[in-house]
């Protein structure tokens, strides 16, 4: 390698390799390499550089000696890597790749080998305009190099000179220091002197501290606050003039002066806390009061004193006094006294309002707002003592109530904080709430609570009275129109009624509860009402308690029912689901079924022994066993026309069919056959005749013919009057159609009665009820045969597949 091309590194440096193949390498196409091995020696031979050339290619082959002529030469304790440096040998070995791709592409072909002289020249002039301007960019850094040098050493000469010259004034300023120690005393002398002159000139006035002290408490105690203020005043003005040339040294004389200006305040919030009365007997002092906090708010001192804040101990007295007045003493209070101590308050809080805004206010300044300030006190402190009574003692019922309609309405109306007369610089419009949510929750549930044990032992009490008077010698009082009536129903409704309306005064959610509480109290009232007639029913059966009109109470009764039914309505506030009587309207139908039920099994034991008679062959030839049951019944039923409609109709409809029931439940117990067919035209006359007889007795009595039941007589007359025993299935389907709960066993209990019905013809017939459709129940169909037991039949009259089988 030619050493003027290549400048020797600097120490410690590392020589980076050539990485990058000449520019010349990327020129033209680049055919692919294929030389043979015995070519390679002699094209390498060729391409190694001679001593004055260029450096030698990028992947071009070289021997070891000229390798190491190329490394070059480390100092000693150089941190570079030797040959052995692994990314040396990789740029060395892909340049000599790259070397070996140029030369295969450039000489590929003999004819170009003429070139390579052209090749080296060219190489030669790069490599030599390379070094030039590496030369050329050494030389410039050498020179910046030593430019900054001299610099350096200007510096250095100058910062030199600086550290003389500091040392210099250090010494000097410490002279200084020195003679500045001798002149102390000389100070102190001097200040004690002025302290001195001071003092001197003000004698006269220091002498004269303690008895402008004692006339200051004179002031004061004479409640002359302005005068007491303005000596207050001068003796801190001479505490100021003497503290500052004395260096903050407190006289002795001025030790009084804080326990004066606390007398003072003291006066001042004692005014403040008497507003109301000092604005209607001496409002003079009131403002002077007044303006000794504001004049004191805005006076500034040089004294190191804790402030006064006189303005804030006023307004805060004010409030506290206006507080006092109302609602200093604790709220201890008779049960029923509350509402006499809120309409107390009713008339006392907007008296204080308008004296505020009359007298308070013209004699404060306008930024206290005195009107705001007492309506907003007054709220603030009756709330307080509404939640202190709330976490007392359990208010009653009544109290409850009181403080609930007071706060809600009374309190916000036009007679207090609504009022039309309040000017709108009372801002009432931020005031909180007397009562929070949970307090008017609290309340609320205290006094449906309460009402609900009064309004239960009420409605009892009305019912024990009522039941006191079932065992009465006397019948039940009746009305104008003669239907027997007692004011039972009047009372319960009118107290449930009461206070539901009552409590529509104050929220709706305070009615939904008492309506709820309502509605529920009534339903425990009927069956209490159906519990007591259930005792009274058995007493009487059993013999215990013997009632001489037990009907006609049962009957006054089913009036009271009716009563309750048709007004129950009243309790159903504006606005409530129709769904929220339900309950209590199904507990009325119950009723309702009760009293009828027991009505029925008293007329029941008396029709009873009776029907043991029918049929028989006496019923068969005389109509005196049915006129005994009409003449029993029209007994019975005599005083249903006491009972109100509807209620008497469904009454005589049940009865009507009671007997019929009975009737039925007699001819089903096989105690007559029939001999003959004139037997049979006999039985048949007789259930038509009976018929008539009992739909003339209802008719009589009142009840409508369209729910009459003894129309089934004359099914069953049709089917013992029929000749023709192979024509019964007809007979029986018909049967079936009218009354689709007959059953099997009814039937052959009525084939029974017929006698001439053969076992074929009786299985012919049963088998004609499950032929055809089945008849589906209507919705107005009334059971009967369900209702009538017969005795088990004979397994040969049984169908197979029949219930009796």
């Amino acid at each position: 390698m030619n050493p003027m091309c290549f400048p020797k590194p600097a120490p410690g440096s590392c020589p980076r390799a050539w990485q990058e193949p000449p520019s010349s390498f990327s020129e033209g196409p680049r055919p692919r390499l294929q030389l043979r091995e015995s070519t390679l020696p002699a094209l390498t031979q060729t391409l190694a550089p001679t001593p004055t050339s260029s450096p030698v290619l990028p992947g071009s082959a070289m021997d070891s000696a000229t390798k190491d002529e190329m490394q070059p030469s480390l100092p000693p304790g150089s941190s570079c890597p030797g040959p052995e440096w692994p990314e040396q040998e990789r740029a060395e070995q892909l340049a000599r790749g790259a070397a070996l791709k140029w030369a295969s592409g450039i000489f590929y072909r003999p004819e170009q080998l003429a070139r390579l002289g052209q090749y080296r020249s060219r190489e030669v002039q790069r490599t030599c305009s390379l070094e030039a301007r590496i030369k050329s960019v050494v030389q410039s850094y050498l020179e910046g190099v030593k430019t900054g040098v001299w610099q350096l050493a200007q510096a250095f000469e100058a910062v030199q000179g600086t550290r003389e010259a500091l040392d210099q004034a250090h010494g000097l300023l410490q002279g200084m220091v020195e003679a500045t120690e001798t002149l102390k005393p000389l100070r102190e002398q001097v200040a004690q002197h002025k302290q001195l002159q001071v003092l001197s000139q003000l004698l006269p006035r220091l002498r004269a501290v303690p008895a402008a002290v004692a006339h200051t408490r004179t002031l004061i105690g004479a409640q002359r606050l302005l005068e007491a203020y303005v000596c207050l005043r001068e003796l801190e003005q001479l505490q100021e003039e003497t503290w500052a040339p004395l260096g903050g040294l407190e006289l002795p004389v001025f030790e009084g002066l804080g326990p004066l200006a606390e007398a003072l305040g003291q006066a001042v919030e004692a005014a403040a806390g008497v507003a109301g009365r000092l604005a209607r007997e001496d409002p003079a002092l009131l403002v002077a009061a007044v303006r000794v906090a504001e004049v004191d708010a805005r006076h500034t001192t040089s004294l190191e004193l804790p402030p006064r804040d006189w303005q804030r101990r006023c307004l805060q007295a004010l409030q506290e006094g206006l507080e006092r007045t109302h609602f200093g003493t604790p709220l201890l209070l008779e049960p029923g006294a509350l509402a006499g101590w809120l309409e107390a308050l009713r008339v006392a809080l907007p008296a204080e309002l308008a004296t505020a805004e009359a007298l308070v206010a013209p004699c404060c300044p306008p930024h206290y707002k005195v009107v705001r300030l007492w309506a907003h006190t007054l709220h603030s402190g009756l709330r307080r003592c509404l939640q202190q009574l709330l976490e007392g003692p359990k208010l009653g019922a009544a109290d409850a109530f009181a403080l609930l309609h007071w706060t809600l309405h009374v309190y916000l109306g036009p007679e207090m904080m609504g009022s039309l007369e309040l000017g709108p610089e009372a801002d009432v419009s931020q005031l909180e709430p007397l009562l929070t949510p949970e307090n008017i929750e609290q309340l609320e549930a205290m006094f449906v609570t309460q009402i609900q044990v009064n309004v239960a032992q009420w409605l009892q009490k009305a019912l024990d009275g009522e039941v006191a008077e079932w065992n009465r010698e006397q019948e039940p009082g009746t009305d104008s129109s003669g239907f027997y009536h007692s004011p039972l129903p009047a009372i319960v409704l009118q107290i449930l009624e009461e206070n539901i309306r009552v409590t529509s005064l104050v929220s709706e959610s305070l009615q939904r509860r008492v309506h709820g509480m309502a509605l529920s109290e009534l339903g425990t009232f009927l069956r209490s009402f159906s519990d007591a007639l259930i005792r009274f029913s058995r007493d009487h059966i059993r013999g215990e308690a013997m009632a001489p009109h037990y009907v006609p109470y049962l009957l006054a009764t089913l009036n009271y029912q009716s009563a309750l039914s048709s007004s129950v309505s009243v309790l159903q506030p504006d606005g409530a689901a129709s769904g929220d009587l339900a309950p209590v309207e199904a507990g009325l139908d119950e009723l309702q079924r009760r009293i009828c039920r027991l009505v029925l099994e008293a007329l029941l034991a008396e029709l009873q022994p009776l029907f043991e008679a029918l049929p028989s062959r006496r019923w068969l030839s005389s109509p005196e066993l049915l006129d005994d049951v009409c003449e029993r019944t029209v007994r019975f039923c005599q005083d249903f026309r006491r009972v109100r409609n509807p209620a008497v109709q469904l009454l005589l409809a049940e009865a009507e069919r009671t007997v019929v029931l009975q009737y039925l439940r007699a001819l089903m117990q096989g105690r007559l056959v029939c001999r003959g067919a004139d037997e049979r035209i006999q039985a048949a006359q007789r259930l038509q005749n009976d018929a008539a007889q009992l739909r003339e007795l209802f008719l009589g009595l009142g009840l409508e013919e369209s729910v009459h039941c003894a129309p089934v007589l004359l099914s069953l007359r049709d089917l013992l009057n029929l000749r023709d025993p192979m024509l019964l299935g007809l007979e029986v389907a018909g049967l079936r159609q009218k009354f689709p709960d007959v059953s099997e066993d009814h039937v052959s209990a009525l084939l029974d009665l017929r006698g001439d019905v053969s076992r074929e013809q009786r299985l012919a017939a049963l088998s004609s009820l499950q032929a055809g459709p089945q008849p589906s129940l209507s919705a107005g169909h009334r059971a009967l045969f369900s209702l009538v037991p017969v005795p088990t039949p004979a397994l040969s009259s049984c169908l197979p597949s029949g219930p009796c089988a």
